[in-house]
């Protein structure tokens, strides 16, 4: 017979990976066409200018340029406004090379 009770496995052992979510470029970073600016749920930054929405919400550039982030008020369906997070990608010039 023995002394001690037998040690079984946890039950609560299990957990999920992490999403990764956030902000992935930040305001006055160059972007090129097609980078991820931000991954999120729900649409807690709005697009402005020269950016997309991907179907799970990822803000992506669809120019190249330089990262820009503004705050707006926004009405809601039902009168009441928020502050909104904007997110917009602003087009660079780029200096062309002198030719001798």
């Amino acid at each position: 017979m023995s002394t001690s009770k037998q040690g079984g496995s946890s039950r609560l052992g299990r957990d999920s990976m992490a999403q990764r979510l956030g902000i992935k470029i930040s305001a006055g970073e160059k972007v090129k066409i097609g980078q991820i600016i931000i991954r999120q749920r729900g649409a807690k930054f709005l697009m402005g200018k020269n950016v997309k929405k991907g179907s799970d919400d990822t803000i992506y550039a669809m120019a190249n340029g330089v990262v820009k982030f503004l705050s707006k008020p926004r009405k809601h369906f039902d009168g009441t406004t928020r502050i909104a997070k904007v997110v917009s990608v602003e087009l660079v010039k780029e200096k062309a090379k002198a030719t001798k």
